[in-house]
């Protein structure tokens, strides 16, 4: 092979693996929200293990070594969770119940702690 094949080579395999770390990164922190199913109803507990099921599952938009579609899938559920922890954060201040289960508290910058 010619070294422009070996440099788009290389440079595919380079892409490859920096969007395999970016989705195995991602499922990380969709499994770590898992603390907070049983406060956000039967909506979170789909795009929880919708996003789960669709990363693991071999069925894909785009073929495996293309990680984009799970990448998208893992972040929109992220974002669907995180919503859905804000309304139910806001929803127990306005009416001052105690907490009934471990949501993690928002710092005053808006992030959850981990």
């Amino acid at each position: 092979m010619s070294r422009e094949s070996w440099l788009l080579v290389g440079l595919a395999v380079v892409v490859a693996a920096a969007t395999l770390v970016g989705a195995v990164l991602l499922a990380i922190r969709v499994v770590r929200t898992r603390r907070m199913l049983g406060a956000l109803g039967a909506g979170g507990k789909v795009a929880f293990y919708g996003a789960l099921i669709y990363t693991i599952l071999p069925v894909d938009l785009l073929p495996d070594p293309i990680y984009l579609d799970d990448m998208g899938v893992l972040a929109g559920a992220l974002f669907y969770l995180g919503r859905l922890a804000a309304k139910h954060r806001a929803a127990q201040r306005v009416t001052g119940d105690a907490p009934t289960t471990s949501l993690p508290a928002a710092p005053p910058g808006g992030a959850p702690r981990r």
